[in-house]
């Protein structure tokens, strides 16, 4: 039997889209229904592995687990992964397939095209209902040609539509009624809803609102979406880090106060999430030396270019800062790419990441990273050895996380041995720590999300034990939130009928 389908697209890039979808998941999941999420075409660098070993989009995954079921890479069968302004890695079916300019990769539409219709079709035949995701605006007139992932999408499932708009920004009616004028007739009569999201205030002085958009845009309301706050779910994309910089908040005197570099090729962010979500804990995103101040750690994450960003380190002056906080006894915490950077030097001699045949790191650690052709995907598993100050503690203690990198750095002070890639067996030594374990790195993706080693770490920083909850039951617990706030948004009654008409 071929499953139901519902697709979400918006008027905008930021407008809800994801976390729309993620909610749609949850609550039909808890309604007993088969559904799973698909999304055709993803633009981020926030990306998550899947247990064959595939990327896809981390928002997928995050759908995935809503519906709870594992991701597979037909939720997100490509994947495009900015390295330079114009340049992007190309994942196709969850693997590196091309590095492509942005003029050319239009060029590829038939090839792509083909794998997204047969993931979308390998979902509808297992699943009773799949929800659909759009990407940026539903009306990108200049790129109708070319579109995979919006209205060509919505077209060939015959799916039914639910056009979400952010009224926080403003122009919520231009943004909507623009959008649904500017679709030809057939892309419009897809439209069967609209949602209004990121609502603040007394929703009742929205009515005349509502009436205003049933009325000129000649289609219903499904609901209005309060703007929820305090979720402990992972962004999509590095829009909530430029959004952090432009409005910093302060930390108070009795928090931890982490500072993240906002590299301008950014990956992978979400690694901090669980740090953010404890109380007390304060995780702040800065880009030059002045936002830098005194925090109680400074956290390099993964990036898509690494010599790149790490030049930008030099540029700015925050490659000196970090050094000068490091060696007076600060602490400082390197993920995948950010690792790299901690350890004194870089090699590229086949330019897989840069015309740049080598560049020196910032020589924290006693490391030298080589990048290889061939790129590391992995669910992974491993075992923590080190007696270095506070991960004494910790030492035999198995950890969970995924690897995505395309480098090799060896080390003579490895405190992690990853014992399972994939569901197989593995005796990977990674990761390398400082005497005292102030500077440590590694190259695993999510090791924050460890519960007793998050812990121990923020105590090591002077962190207060308080009540504590777990981050899977923390991550549950919003996914809950979510779709609660959006159930009792919407006109649930009619989406029914719009999914599965009588």
């Amino acid at each position: 039997m071929t499953a139901k389908v519902l697709m979400v697209q918006g008027s905008s890039s930021s407008a809800g889209k994801s976390l729309l979808v993620t909610a749609l998941c949850r609550i039909y999941a808890q309604r007993g229904v088969r559904v799973a999420p698909f999304k055709a075409q993803n633009m981020s660098n926030n990306a998550a592995v899947c247990s064959s070993g595939g990327e896809i989009g981390r928002a997928q995954a995050l759908q995935a687990a809503a519906c709870g079921i594992a991701p597979t890479v037909d939720m997100n069968p490509v994947l495009i992964k900015p390295e330079a302004d114009s340049r992007s890695q190309i994942i196709l079916m969850g693997h590196p397939w091309q590095t492509l300019q942005a003029k050319t990769y239009y060029e590829k539409k038939a090839i792509l095209w083909e794998h997204v219709t047969a993931a979308l079709d390998r979902l509808r035949a297992n699943y009773d209902l799949v929800i659909i995701e759009g990407a940026g605006s539903a009306a990108e007139i200049n790129l109708r040609a070319n579109d995979i992932v919006n209205m060509a999408v919505a077209l060939y499932a015959q799916s039914p539509v639910l056009l979400i708009g952010d009224i926080d920004r403003g122009g919520i009616f231009a943004q909507l009624l623009g959008t649904l004028w500017l679709l030809e007739p057939e892309e419009r009569a897809l439209v069967r809803g609209l949602v209004v999201n990121k609502f603040r205030g007394d929703l009742s002085l929205f009515a005349d609102g509502v009436q205003a958009l049933e009325q000129k845009g000649d289609i219903p309301v499904l609901g209005v979406v309060p703007y929820l706050r305090n979720l402990n779910l992972p962004d999509e994309d590095a829009v909530s880090v430029e959004t952090s910089l432009s409005t910093p908040r302060p930390a108070a005197v009795t928090e931890i106060d982490l500072a993240v570099l906002a590299l301008p090729r950014i990956a992978n962010f979400d690694d901090f999430d669980p740090l953010k979500a404890e109380p007390g804990v304060n995780v702040r995103y800065v880009a030059s030396v002045k936002e830098l101040g005194s925090p109680s750690a400074i956290l390099i994450p993964g990036t898509k270019s690494t010599l790149a960003d790490l030049e930008w380190l030099e540029k700015t002056g925050l490659a000196q800062a970090v050094t000068e906080f490091a060696r007076s006894g600060g602490t400082l915490v390197g993920i995948c790419g950010g690792y790299q950077m901690l350890g004194a030097q870089i090699d590229d001699p086949q330019h897989v990441e840069s015309p740049l045949d080598s560049l020196s790191g910032l020589n924290l650690l006693p490391v030298t990273t080589q990048f290889l052709q061939e790129k590391a995907t992995y669910q992974a598993q491993a075992r923590i050895h080190s007696q270095q100050g506070w991960m004494a503690q910790l030492n035999g203690t198995l950890v969970s996380g995924y690897e995505i990198h395309m480098g090799a750095t060896p080390s003579q002070a490895t405190w992690l041995e990853i014992t399972q890639r994939n569901g197989e067996p593995a005796k990977v030594l990674d990761g390398s720590i400082s005497p005292g374990g102030k500077i440590w790195g590694c190259y695993l993706h999510g090791i924050f999300s460890n519960d007793v080693f998050r812990q121990a770490w923020l105590e090591s920083l002077g962190w207060q034990k308080g009540e504590r909850i777990s981050q899977a039951e923390s991550f549950n617990q919003s996914l809950d939130a979510l779709a609660d706030a959006v159930e009792g948004a919407l006109n649930m009654e009619l989406l029914e009928k719009i999914i599965w008409p009588s």
